[in-house]
């Protein structure tokens, strides 16, 4: 079997609410969904979600290549844009592709790709996690009754720019939680997506942990600042989580040898290869790990083969436009199917037909930083 070539496409999510976090919001909650197709001579195709930045010169790296060499593929496509390769974007295109190569291989071997990476189960525990810094707080109960009625105890919550605006929404999604599964202590964890200086995080996180108990408190301050994390980490109850926007072993060093991190997590758009080498690395140190990312997941099937995988995040309950997951999400889990591959399967014609768009990077979302991030004086409700 032989890589010949490649398709892009881009489908939406349609979260049907805003979605964001303490950097920005999208009101009209639809967001784009890149995917790459890779093909084979064999007639398989493989399926990957992620970027296209520079897809052609990363490309070069594995056509003509047999793609059930993975590893090697994955660092041949390093190797071919080392001067870039570690940057957001490219870095996610590799991602993307080493993700459908994954799918390949386990397609060709006629098995769910969990079960290639030798995993003993395909249900995988999972904490909801709803984007949710844009919702009212009716909104934020009925999203989080959904999840509560799929048996989920733990949930993080976007926050960071009002502690008592913080605690009140913690507060009705434990109860939320707890009133659907009585007896059991509901999991409660805050993201502030790196929108705070590191005295801000402590006082912040300090002043909920006198009526709550955080399980972490997720990237408090800027994702390369390894003192700064290892100071909050000091200052405070909760663990440390981070680690979803570093591209590469070499970024998590620092952090590791600091003490800075007790959550070690990896972003999904970056790539299976990536994820099980971020796992041995956190595994050496004795520290879990956590995938981070949206429906459909394909880090889910490695984190279920990975000996030290926690909690795997869950964006959403319902899956992008045009793209069939053999996946269910059940008592708290997301329970991997018997679809060969990472179980997606794309409609091409129905994407290709359905006119909506969005974006990630839209000056009001959160992937753009507020220039007074970090520099807040008084509490705001909005950035």
């Amino acid at each position: 079997m032989r890589i010949t070539g490649y398709r892009t496409l881009t489908t939406v999510q349609h979260w049907g609410r805003p979605v964001g976090d303490a950097n920005g919001v999208i009101a009209e909650g639809v967001t784009e969904v890149p995917v790459v197709l890779v093909e084979t001579d064999s007639g398989l195709t493989g399926v990957g979600l992620g970027p296209h930045e520079g897809i052609e010169r990363v490309f070069a790296a594995i056509e003509g290549e047999d793609p059930r060499a993975v590893a090697s593929l994955y660092d041949r496509m390093l190797d071919r844009v080392f001067k870039s390769g570690h940057a957001g974007g490219v870095f996610g295109t590799i991602g993307a592709l080493d993700t459908a190569l994954w799918d390949l291989k386990a397609k060709a071997a006629g098995e769910p790709l969990w079960r290639t990476l030798g995993a003993r189960t395909n249900a995988v525990p999972a904490y909801a996690s709803a984007l949710d810094m844009g919702l009212a707080a009716d909104e934020l109960e009925a999203v989080y009754q959904r999840y509560a009625e799929r048996g989920f105890t733990a949930a993080k919550l976007k926050g960071g720019l009002d502690v008592e605006e913080d605690r009140r929404r913690l507060e009705l999604v434990r109860d939320v939680l707890r009133d659907a599964s009585p007896g059991v202590r509901p999991a409660l964890m805050l993201d502030a997506n790196e929108s705070w200086s590191r005295k801000q995080a402590v006082r912040h996180v300090a002043e909920l942990e006198r009526g709550l108990d955080l399980t972490w408190v997720e990237e408090p301050v800027r994702r390369w600042d390894a003192d700064g994390l290892a100071a909050v980490g000091r200052g405070v109850r909760a663990a440390v989580a981070t680690g979803e926007n570093l591209t590469g072993l070499e970024q998590y060093r620092p952090l590791l040898a600091a003490g800075a991190v007790d959550v070690v997590q990896a972003g999904a758009v970056w790539g299976v290869t990536h994820f099980l080498r971020v796992s041995v690395l956190a595994h050496a140190h004795d520290l879990p790990v956590s995938p981070v990312g949206s429906q459909p997941n394909p880090l889910a099937h490695a984190a279920a083969a990975v000996p030290n995988h926690l909690v795997c995040e869950l964006q959403n309950l319902d899956q992008p436009f045009g793209l069939d997951v053999d996946v269910e999400v059940a008592d708290g889990a997301v329970v991997l199917g018997e679809r060969p591959g990472i179980g997606v399967e794309v409609d091409e014609a129905a994407i290709a037909a359905h006119r909506a768009s969005g974006d990630w990077r839209a000056p009001a979302g959160p992937h753009v930083r507020p220039g007074h991030a970090g520099r807040r004086l008084v509490p705001l409700l909005r950035p």
